[in-house]
């Protein structure tokens, strides 16, 4: 039997609803109607009183889950497309990552945000916010691409002290699969090898793994052997693991489907070049989603966020430089 990402989304909510009385769950149509992606599915039967349908406000939302927080509850808010979150964005960065700094009191919650896009999904429901949430200190921002990392690292999100941020990829949810659910994870904040290989690096996170991975598989046809490093989180992000895989391959191609401009990919090639410069046997690249909203047409979508071909055809350029 398997479990998609979305049910193992599920699955860490009500192992956390369980096993913490301090949890509820709070969002827009969370409750009867089991959430927009159906993330909540009978959660509320199983836990009455505790996953409760919100107001259409997401600054209420959040507002609601920091006040909640500082009285000792541990929220999780579903906010249905994390292109929404902006309307609380007052409320994420200026009270529930600043509250320990101001007043010595945790906010623990975890924002949960169906990020990236999917075919005709357009401009309104398609963004990637984890660039814009990692430039703020004080949020922990989560971006998983596996099953097991969606299921361990929420549960760990629910549990530490921090806010997180906790982006799961849409395009995921019903397309990947894992035999179960795992009994141990990596913790956040650590990067582990997607793949190994010699000759390049690609460092990627979230969908954009998987990209990766299907382009150094197309590569091995033409002898080339690529390592893909998987961030798990970008913030905090794993310099060292990124680092040691530079120091085996000697090129960087960085790969994310947000915008191009101070993104993770943009940090990630920073940081190597700062730190690792001597590494390098050739100029750092990166491949992220064109400087456009996103578009409406699943053929203008395609050629808008990076596929296993651009990777493909990125990773080659960088290997022959």
């Amino acid at each position: 039997m398997s479990v998609t990402y979305l049910e193992a989304i599920r699955e860490a909510q009500a192992r956390a609803l369980r096993q913490d009385p301090r949890v509820f769950i709070y969002g827009q149509d969370v409750g009867v109607f089991g959430g927009a992606f159906k993330a909540t599915k009978n959660l509320a039967r199983e836990f009455p009183g505790r996953v409760i349908d919100a107001p259409i406000s997401e600054d209420a939302i959040v507002g609601l889950a920091v006040g909640a927080a500082i009285e000792g509850m541990r929220p999780v808010v579903e906010i249905q497309f994390a292109d929404f979150s902006s309307v609380g964005f007052n409320q994420i960065v200026n009270q529930a990552a600043t509250l320990y700094w101001r007043t010595q009191v945790p906010c623990p919650i975890t924002i949960r945000l169906p990020s990236g896009g999917t075919s005709g999904s357009g401009p309104f429901h398609s963004q990637s916010l984890e660039s814009v949430y990692s430039h703020y200190p004080g949020l922990v921002v989560m971006t998983p691409a596996t099953v097991e990392d969606a299921y361990g690292m929420l549960l760990e999100a629910i549990a530490i002290d921090d806010p997180v941020i906790f982006c799961e990829h849409k395009l995921l949810y019903y397309h990947l699969k894992a035999e179960q659910l795992p009994t141990e994870a990596l913790p956040a904040g650590r990067a582990r090898i997607a793949r190994a290989g010699r000759d390049l690096t690609i460092v990627a996170y979230s969908a954009m793994v998987h990209e990766s991975l299907a382009a150094a598989e197309e590569l091995v046809s033409e002898g080339y052997q690529v390592e893909v490093v998987d961030l798990r989180s970008v913030k905090p992000l794993d310099t060292d693991t990124v680092m040691a895989s530079v120091a085996r391959t000697g090129r960087l191609l960085c790969v994310g489907e947000s915008w191009p401009w101070g993104g993770v990919s943009a940090e990630v090639i920073a940081r190597v070049a700062s730190e690792g410069y001597d590494l390098l046997d050739a100029p750092p690249q990166r491949l992220n989603a064109k400087d456009t909203p996103v578009p409406f047409h699943p053929h203008l979508w395609a050629a808008h966020r990076p596929t296993a071909r651009s990777v493909t055809n990125a990773a080659r350029k960088l290997l022959r430089s």
